[in-house]
């Protein structure tokens, strides 16, 4: 999983796996996902960013074991 922050078109994107995009879909508005040939959701995008997440240069991340 890889996720990255550009503040210069302060969206923020979450791949969950490197597969190719078949296709793309706004969820909700700003909000857009991208599937693959499998039909499996690969990324997530968050346009706007800033106004959606409190810091979107920060992250945490937990693995519930």
């Amino acid at each position: 999983m890889k996720i990255i922050y550009d503040p210069e078109t302060d969206s923020l994107t979450i791949t969950l796996r490197p597969e190719r995009i078949k296709e793309s879909d706004e969820v909700r508005p700003g909000v857009i996902a991208d599937f693959g040939y499998d039909g499996g959701l690969v990324r997530l995008e968050i346009l706007q960013a800033s106004k959606v997440v409190q810091n979107a240069r920060e992250i945490q991340f937990a693995i519930n074991t």
